[in-house]
């Protein structure tokens, strides 16, 4: 399910990003807790297709 972990070679750079403790037990009762970073990429990039298609539709 998903997609697969990233590696070493991957174009990706650490991001360190500060979530509450509430957001993060959240999280981990969705996906478990070694699964949180690729839940908060998925959200990202959703996130940001959805915002592309508003910027799109308002032009």
């Amino acid at each position: 399910m998903g997609r697969p972990p990233l590696n070493e070679k991957s174009n990706t750079k650490l991001t360190p990003v500060r979530l509450t403790e509430e957001m993060r037990a959240q999280i981990a009762a969705l996906v478990g807790p070694n699964r949180m970073a690729e839940f908060i990429r998925e959200a990202i990039e959703r996130e940001i297709k959805r915002r592309s298609r508003q910027s799109k539709e308002s032009e």
